[in-house]
C-alpha cells in the first residue's frame, strides 16, 4: 500500500524477469513507478522528507506520544513546513532489503515483538479532536492504534533484527489482529510458492505454518483466531480501501486499481483458502 512496499516489489521483479510468469512482477514495477511519481521521498543523511498528507499531524502526535514513553523505534517527527513533513531517519536497512532480514526466526519474531510493544505503549494515547485516520477506524473492545501496513518493507532492520517501524500513513484505531493478520500475509508468507521464492527471495518455500505460529507466539496473548479467515478478511479490507480511494481519484491507488490490483488480490485470497489445511493453525 505504500512506496516502500512497491519499491520492494520492483526489486523482486528484477529477479523474476526471465520467469515464465512475469506478469505480476511487471505490474509491481508499474505500481512502484506510479507511487514514486505521486509521493516522492527524499532521504538525507539524518532526515527523511516527503509530501505531507491529511493525516500527517495525527501521525506526528502519535509518534511523539510513543517517543515520550521511551520508544525510539519509531521516527522522530520534526514538523511540517511548506507541505513537506520531515522525520528523523532511523539508520538501518528498509524497503526491499527487508525481505532478506525477515527470513530468519530472529527477524520474524523481532517484528512480532516490536508490533506488540507499539500496540501496548500506544494504547493510552489520546488522539487530537480533529484526528484524521489513514484507514477506517474499527470499533472493538480492545482498541489499539494500528500501523495499517506492517510488512517487512516498513520495518527497519539491522543484522536480521527489527529496530524500527516507519511509514505510518495508515494509522487507525482497531483490534490488534488487524495488524497481525496483515503482517502474517507478508511474513509467513501466505502467498503462492512463486511469490515466496521470487518476490520474497526465500531460497526454498518456507514452512508457512511454522512461521505463522512463531509470529503469533512472539506477539503473545492473542485470543484464538482462524488464520485463513483473519488474513483473507484483512486482504478484503485492503481491496475496499484501495477501491474507495481510487473512486475519489486519489493516486497512486487509482493507477493500482486500473492496473488490476484487485484481481491479483482476489486470486491470492483464493489461493489462501484452497491451502487452508497447510497454513494454520
Amino acid at each position: 500500500m505504500d512506496e516502500a512496499r512497491d519499491q520492494a516489489r520492483g526489486e523482486a521483479s528484477d529477479d523474476a524477469r526471465d520467469d515464465a510468469e512475469e506478469g505480476p512482477f511487471d505490474a509491481a514495477d508499474r505500481a512502484a513507478e506510479a507511487n514514486a511519481r505521486h509521493r516522492p521521498v527524499v532521504v538525507g543523511p539524518d532526515v527523511v522528507s516527503r509530501p505531507a498528507g491529511p493525516g500527517t499531524e495525527t501521525v506526528h502526535s502519535f509518534l511523539r506520544h510513543l517517543r515520550a514513553k521511551g520508544l525510539d523505534s519509531v521516527p522522530e517527527p520534526l514538523g511540517v513546513r511548506g507541505g513537506i513533513e520531515r522525520l528523523r531517519l532511523i539508520p538501518g536497512a528498509g524497503g526491499g532489503e527487508g525481505w532478506f532480514h525477515q527470513h530468519t526466526d530472529r527477524g520474524l519474531t523481532s517484528a512480532a515483538r516490536l508490533l506488540r510493544v507499539i500496540h501496548d505503549v500506544g494504547a493510552d494515547w489520546t488522539p487530537p479532536p480533529d484526528a484524521v485516520w489513514g484507514a477506517p477506524a474499527i470499533a472493538c473492545d480492545d482498541t489499539v492504534y494500528c500501523h495499517g501496513d506492517p510488512g517487512p518493507w516498513n520495518f527497519i532492520w539491522r543484522d536480521n533484527e527489527v529496530v524500527g517501524l516507519i511509514d505510518w500513513d495508515y494509522l487507525h484505531p482497531g483490534p490488534r489482529l488487524d495488524d497481525v493478520a496483515y503482517a502474517l500475509r507478508w511474513f509467513a508468507p501466505l502467498r503462492p510458492d512463486q511469490h515466496a521464492t521470487h518476490w520474497h527471495h526465500f531460497p526454498v518455500v518456507p514452512d508457512r505454518r511454522a512461521r505463522v505460529r512463531a509470529f503469533v507466539a512472539a506477539y503473545g496473548d492473542l485470543p484464538d483466531f482462524d488464520v485463513v479467515d483473519a488474513v483473507t478478511e484483512r486482504i478484503r479490507s485492503v481491496i475496499r480501501q484501495r477501491r474507495e480511494m481510487a473512486d475519489r481519484g486519489i493516486e497512486p491507488q487509482r493507477t493500482w486499481v486500473a492496473d488490476g490490483a484487485e484481481d491479483r488480490d482476489l486470486e491470492e485470497i483464493r489461493w489462501i483458502e484452497e491451502h487452508r489445511a497447510d497454513l494454520g493453525p
